[in-house]
């Protein structure tokens, strides 16, 4: 017994002494190493990348920590990508002695990250090519989803340090004259409480954001409040010159409640607000969209063969709510599925939690009764001809007690007819027996009415405004020919569009023409 303790306590010795031997080596070599380090990254990012990477000075400072200065990457022939004056950072030496790097500290000082795109090119371009390439090499790999976020998610969170600190750091975009800047005065993590003060400035506006809250990288879990310090919505830069979209809000708050890995499965858990939330694109609605106030209660789900937000997540706008199911699935085919599952609700607080701007022939309507709805939608890439598409509405008392501005009555008796083009309304014309160029249905030739009804709406005196096949098919065909080559409009949506609403193509103009069938 003796002799096996001996013989423990020896190689406890040795193990001590050699690791011992291999520390008094680093510290002894570790300035060296460090330059060996820096100069390996820049010789590879001038190889593959065609940059100059420099760091003017680089020392240890105790055990792990790293005080850098005057850090640069530039492109060959491009602007400055991003130059630091000074970085002070650690990382766990435990960590560090099963290979991974998980930082404790980071301090960083007057720098700058900037993405150029002007008539020279961009200066970030070829770091879009290396990523293309990569992609394109990997393709042929079967990827496990779960697997895959959590190690991007838990490298990512090892790289969020518990003490951080940075100063006066600048991030610019200027995309050929469309140039928005979001300068970090001060951002400070520490004891979990992230605080931070940040100036925008675009060509269009200039304003100062704030964010604060709870913050834990390394028990993943966040609840950060994103709000504008001075009086008005925070806008979203950029975006309005780059693609005519504005948009706006008063404050977003996440909340990441858990990341788990169980099994081969990947939980993320939490939920995200936003109030008054506005919207403005020539595409969505000729005027301001608005939500006054959504919730996403979320729960994110990835598996060895699938992506899913799962159909326990709860999404609520005003007094709307609804369970969204989505899920990519490539166990046998490629699969997509969409659900939505909106419960029991009363139909005037439906009408009223509608979006402002979205629906404007809604405004003003009143309605008694109850409905919930399903929908089931099933898309196998492989296999065009399977789709599901299954839309299903049931009503508890449901009727329309008073118009708003659509008034569906009026078709009922004469009235007159103004076509809108362009927001111009165009002349009118009496739809009724008092106009001499009138013909009543009865008077029309059976023949004509039968073949207007075989080529545009055969089931016409069955369904309920809208067919759920011709849907289905729409979509099979639009996909197969890659265009817009079939639609699903029947005489009643027709007869809608053209006289309750624009000739815009909006988003807004769809999703009400759906609506009041």
């Amino acid at each position: 017994m003796s002799t096996r303790k001996q013989k423990i306590f020896l190689f406890t010795k040795i193990f001590l002494s050699i690791f011992a031997l291999i520390m008094v080596c680093f510290f002894i070599f570790r300035d060296s190493l460090l330059q060996q380090a820096i100069a390996k990254a820049s010789n590879k990012i001038d190889k593959e990348y065609n940059c100059t990477f420099s760091v003017k000075e680089a020392k240890f400072d105790g055990i792990t920590g790293i005080d850098l200065s005057e850090i640069a990457l530039v492109p060959k022939n491009a602007d400055t990508l991003f130059r630091i004056q000074k970085m002070k950072t650690s990382v766990s030496f435990w960590h560090l002695m099963v290979g991974k790097i998980q930082l404790g500290t980071l301090k960083v000082s007057n720098g700058f990250v900037q993405l150029i795109n002007n008539e020279k090119g961009k200066n970030f371009q070829a770091f879009i090519n290396k990523k293309k390439k990569s992609t394109s090499e990997n393709t042929t790999e079967k990827r496990n989803y779960a697997e895959l976020a959590y190690n991007i998610i838990s490298k990512a969170l090892n790289l969020i340090p518990t003490d951080m600190k940075l100063e006066n750091l600048v991030f610019k975009l200027d995309d050929n004259g469309k140039k928005a800047t979001i300068d970090i005065k001060k951002l400070v993590l520490i004891d979990k409480q992230l605080d931070t003060n940040i100036n925008v400035k675009t060509n269009t506006f200039a304003q100062r954001w704030r964010i604060k809250g709870f913050a834990d990288p390394r028990n993943n879990k966040t609840d950060i409040s994103f709000f504008n310090l001075d009086t008005g919505a925070i806008k979203v830069p950029y975006f309005d010159e780059r693609f005519n979209l504005k948009s706006s809000f008063d404050s977003i708050r996440l909340n990441v409640e858990n990341i788990n890995m169980d099994g081969d499965e990947l939980h993320i858990d939490g939920f995200s607000t936003i109030s008054n939330l506005k919207v403005n694109h020539p595409k969505i609605a000729s005027k301001d969209v608005v939500i006054k106030n959504a919730k996403f209660d979320y729960h994110f789900l990835f598996g060895s063969n699938f992506i899913s937000v799962d159909s326990s997540s709860t999404v609520e706008f005003n007094k709307i709510k609804f369970h969204p199911f989505l899920a990519f699935d490539t166990e046998t085919d490629t699969i997509y599925k969409f659900k939505v599952a909106i419960p029991k609700m009363k139909a005037q607080d439906f009408i009223l939690s509608l979006p402002n701007g979205l629906f404007s022939n809604f405004q003003g309507m009143e309605a008694e009764g109850n409905f919930d709805y399903f929908l089931n939608f099933i898309f196998n890439k492989n296999k065009p001809d399977q789709l599901v598409f299954d839309s299903k509405l049931n009503k508890e008392g449901l009727k329309i007690t008073k118009y708003g501005a659509a008034n569906l009555n009026k078709l009922n008796g004469e009235f007159v007819y103004r076509a809108i083009i362009k927001n111009i309304q165009q002349r009118p014309v009496l739809v009724g027996n008092a106009n001499p160029n009138y013909t009543p249905l009865n008077q029309i030739s059976p023949y004509l009415r039968k073949s207007v009804l075989t080529t545009e709406d055969p089931s016409f005196f069955s369904h309920h405004g809208f067919i759920a096949e011709a849907f289905k098919q729409s979509i099979i065909k639009n996909i197969k020919t890659k265009q817009f080559s079939r639609g699903a409009s029947t005489i009643s949506m027709q007869l809608i569009k053209n006289v309750f609403l624009t000739r815009q193509k909006t988003l807004s103009r769809k999703l009400e023409e759906i609506l009041l069938v």
